[in-house]
């Protein structure tokens, strides 16, 4: 039988990227245009200059995924964008291109939450169906535990209080002067300390509640630095103490993240973890998810770390939709914040 071929598009934060897969779902091209050059010397994300980006890449950056999928605008048979969560001018430039390419092509339009898709990264990954499942996206912009009840309907679990998982990396890589993106950064300078040289707190870590806190760890950074009281210091030079804060910083976030993944699957009694995001990149909390994933008896999807950062391949998620005869309407707008 002949595939069926879709076109996904994301720009919901600081990637612009488009993909091209099939009804299968597999994926034929995926392509990212990162920039985090344009945002490195503002130590983070700003949401105008990420949206002007995405004006001057998309485009360019849809017509390459064809190019390498080998497949022609009018093959396609359905249109699919990430509209949700995310930064709104970020988000409105994806959803502007795909309901113009919808209209013109008189192509049906799939509108996907961004979070959910970390989580169908996951079964991109493993080629086969991996729910029911319990689902963690850990990103700049989420921490968040879901119950997947299938591929669609996602039930949420727990999630952060305030800061995520990958906002305070980015904050405490700030505050030791080792640059953005903060994530790789601080795994990097991590692995010359000790993870149990300074006592870190962990929210919530002896408590039922799914939820997160990182807020509070980061002060404790903040404070082992300069004192409660004190200015902020300038960031350490490199040397041990740096190298043992980064540990215990990064020590501290994959013991709560693994505990109340451990505390979810014990309360939904399912077999399968699934993690997405790009913090879920960190090699870290990769092998404590793996280690505590086998003292419960548990099967763990992780993507490789190209699927853990932001991509348009996740939006294969539309494919689920499509079987379902589920469509969006034309006047699909972006939206900022989950409900």
């Amino acid at each position: 039988m002949n595939p069926t071929f879709f076109l996904g598009i994301e720009t919901s934060c600081d990637e612009t990227a488009a993909a091209v897969f099939t009804d299968e779902p597999v994926v034929l091209a995926n392509v990212v245009a990162s920039q985090t050059d344009l945002h490195a010397r503002f130590g983070g994300v700003v949401p105008e200059v990420a949206a002007r980006a995405h004006l001057q890449r998309l485009l360019p950056i849809i017509d390459e995924a064809l190019r390498q999928a080998g497949v022609r605008l009018d093959q396609l048979a359905g249109v699919a964008v990430h509209h949700t969560p995310g930064l709104v001018g970020a988000l409105l430039v994806g959803v502007s291109a795909a309901k113009m390419l919808a209209v013109a092509l008189d192509l049906p339009l799939f509108g996907l939450n961004h979070v959910h898709g970390h989580i169908y990264a996951c079964r991109l990954a493993a080629g086969r169906d991996i729910f029911p499942c319990v689902g963690l996206v850990v990103s700049g912009g989420h921490t968040t535990l879901f119950h997947c009840r299938d591929a669609v309907t996602f039930e949420r679990l727990g999630g952060t209080l305030d800061d995520a998982a990958g906002e305070a990396f980015d904050k405490v890589a700030n505050l030791l002067g080792l640059g953005f993106p903060g994530g790789p950064a601080v795994e990097r300078e991590a692995a010359a300390g000790d993870p149990r040289a300074i006592r870190l707190p962990r929210s919530f870590l002896h408590e039922d509640r799914l939820d997160f806190s990182f807020s509070g760890l980061k002060t404790a950074v903040l404070y082992a630095l300069a004192g409660p009281n004190g200015p902020r210091p300038a960031p350490p030079g490199p040397g041990k103490r740096r190298a043992d804060l980064a540990a215990s910083f990064q020590e501290a976030v994959v013991d709560v993240l693994t505990v109340k993944c451990r505390q979810a699957l014990r309360l939904t009694k399912l077999p399968r973890l699934a993690v997405g995001g790009g913090v879920a990149a960190n090699g870290r909390l990769r092998n404590a998810l793996e280690r505590m994933a086998r003292e419960e008896g548990a099967e763990l999807f992780i993507p490789s770390t190209d699927l853990c950062t932001d991509n348009a391949a996740m939006a294969a998620a539309a494919v689920e939709q499509w079987r379902r005869g589920l469509r969006s309407p034309l006047d699909l707008d972006a939206v900022p914040r989950l409900d």
